[in-house]
């Protein structure tokens, strides 16, 4: 598994999202992005995790910051998911096949278990990762820890 670290350069990637748009880091330099990586969709912290990053999307948009969900989870998965919660304008990243692909050039895919951790990725305008939080499978990421990283 590669390890990733503040000051390197973002892996490029592309990935549909939960509505099966493509989505690819290197367009949206200029930008900052959040990564945020959850296990699996129809899981409670999960969802709590996701439905944060739907409520700060306007702050998200003041910062120039674009947040996105990735998970290992199916497309139509996360679409029905998205769906069920209430997720309208947060992309929600499917790193389905080859699955986690994208997690482990970050250095999230856990592969005794098969998906992703839980983990917070600030990649800068300039496409270098600017900050790294890994959270336990179990706790909810401080979004306004986030907030904060992003308004320094």
């Amino acid at each position: 598994m590669n390890q990733i670290n503040v000051g390197d350069m973002a892996p490029d990637f592309s990935l549909k999202d939960q509505n099966g748009v493509e989505i690819k880091l290197s367009d949206l330099l200029g930008k900052r992005v959040l990564l945020s990586w959850h296990p699996l969709a129809w899981t409670g912290i999960c969802k709590v995790q996701m439905l944060t990053l739907e409520v700060k999307k306007g702050q998200f948009d003041k910062l120039n910051t674009v947040a996105l969900g990735l998970s290992i989870d199916h497309q139509f998965t996360k679409q029905a998911w998205a769906d069920a919660i209430g997720i309208k304008e947060t992309s929600l990243l499917c790193d389905f096949w080859p699955t986690g692909e994208v997690a482990k050039k970050y250095g999230q895919f856990i592969i005794k278990l098969g998906f992703s951790g839980r983990a917070n990725i600030i990649v800068d305008e300039k496409g270098k990762v600017a900050w790294i939080k890994v959270y336990e499978l179990s706790s909810v990421p401080d979004i306004e820890e986030v907030m904060a990283k992003l308004k320094a």
